[in-house]
């Protein structure tokens, strides 16, 4: 038995693997995985694997990225950890005032989560306690896009619409408002007819700018969030940027909301968002963090003598110091490099390198926004994501469809020639695939 058969069983018998049927590991079994150098991540027997995917979105510079590890290591050695109630450290002040300065100020209150799920929990909470201080405790239901995805948490699953994940559990779920997603035809008058009717009693709509990620990397135009912002604005219903995915330079600039700049205004519209969800990507791949921005308005609508009225959340390690340096960094990078410059460039080499698979007779809806790149196939046949994933592992690509829709969203580390061999190296796979499918 190799080293990587031997950690598969290993694993299969001890660890419980998420989003997985377990029944399935024999005969897909998970990558025994070593080391990760770059864009690769290498197994226990020396095999490499291309992360087409940046590990479920999260790498950001490439695995084992040295300015990541150098800040993790200066934080490890001076403060691992301080509780955040009652106490504060530098790294959060740092990150919390970057993140303000790339909002121009618009959102310059940050609150520290684990991770994406408990983002949402934490913005839904937020809102509806806003308005409770505000003397408005009826608005308190939200309303949700069809296709989204903000979490498997029971409160963000409340507002996520994919039913592999909520069926199980709908008994235990909140209901939700159910809207079109914004590119469905006729979306924005259907949502605003659904805030009409929820007059007085809606807290907030959740949106995932620009892409709809684990729905199959659905994509809309940033006027489609103009007018969402407009909608939510005149019913007065808080509005929150789910940017988990899509955050931290996916799109192209930092924020997806970076796109929604009104003409005249660079670096972002004056009509932000109420809420901005962050994670995934903000600590490069490296910790588990999230970020929720808000804005003045929220915030000071929580100031009161009354200990009841403050925002009564928290996790044990909130604000941790070495995630919250590693996030520093990824800002630091964004800041001081030309890598903001450097994205629309890689995105322009991943469009020419893909462009051929528009005539691929099995191929449709190629589709491109910044470094997420996506197509569905026609007539994909049985297990098809299963059947990509295991042909794709033995060409050196490590990547998983969502259903008949295979993505690429690798990490900033993309010229002509890498795109060039990706694109080779996944019509090979779909070739292989579709062969008597």
């Amino acid at each position: 038995m190799t080293a990587s058969a031997s950690w598969a069983a290993r694993s299969r018998a001890a660890v419980w693997h998420p989003c997985t049927q377990m029944a399935r590991l024999d005969a897909v079994p998970p990558l025994a995985i070593a080391r990760g150098e770059g864009p690769w991540l290498v197994d226990m027997d020396g095999r490499r694997y291309f992360d087409a995917t940046s590990s479920w979105w999260v790498n950001l510079f490439g695995h084992s990225d040295a300015g990541l590890q150098q800040a993790i290591a200066r934080q490890a050695a001076t403060l691992p950890h301080v509780m955040l109630a009652g106490c504060t450290h530098a790294p959060a002040v740092e990150l919390a005032e970057g993140l303000r300065a790339l909002t121009q100020g618009r959102l310059g209150h940050a609150f520290f989560g684990s991770d994406g799920a408990s983002a949402t929990e934490i913005a839904l909470k937020m809102s509806a306690h806003f308005w409770r201080n505000q003397g408005q405790p009826g608005k308190c239901e939200f309303i949700a896009l069809a296709g989204g995805y903000h979490g498997e948490t029971l409160g963000a699953l409340s507002v996520t619409d994919v039913p592999l994940f909520r069926d199980a559990y709908a008994p235990l779920l909140r209901s939700t408002h159910l809207a079109p997603a914004l590119h469905e035809a006729g979306a924005l008058e259907a949502i605003a007819a659904l805030m009409q009717r929820l007059d007085g009693r809606c807290a907030a709509l959740i949106v995932e700018p620009l892409i709809q990620g684990a729905s199959g990397m659905r994509m809309h135009g940033p006027e489609r969030l103009r007018e969402l912002r407009a909608l939510c604005t005149q019913h007065q219903v808080h509005l929150i940027a789910d940017e988990i995915a899509v955050g931290c330079g996916r799109t192209g600039r930092f924020f997806a909301w970076d796109h929604v700049a009104e003409p005249g205004q660079p670096g972002g519209s004056k009509d932000w968002p109420d809420f901005v969800l962050l994670s995934k990507g903000i600590t490069g791949g490296t910790l588990p963090l999230s970020v929720v921005l808000t804005s003045d308005e929220v915030f000071n609508a929580f100031l009161s003598p009354e200990v009841a009225r403050g925002f009564l959340h928290s996790h044990s390690y909130t604000g941790n110091p070495i995630a919250c340096a590693a996030a520093c960094e990824v800002l630091r990078r964004f800041r001081d490099t030309d890598l903001l410059q450097q994205l629309p460039l890689q995105a322009e080499c991943l469009r020419a390198a893909f462009a051929p698979f528009a005539k691929h007779k099995r191929v449709t809806e190629l589709r491109q926004t910044g470094l997420v790149l996506a197509f569905d196939v026609r007539e994909p046949g049985e297990r098809f994501a299963e059947r990509f994933h295991l042909a794709a592992r033995r060409l050196e690509l490590l990547i998983r469809p969502i259903g008949s829709s295979v993505y690429l969203m690798p990490p900033y580390l993309i010229d002509a020639a890498s795109a060039d061999w990706l694109a080779a190296r996944i019509r090979a796979t779909l070739d292989e695939v579709l062969t008597g499918a």
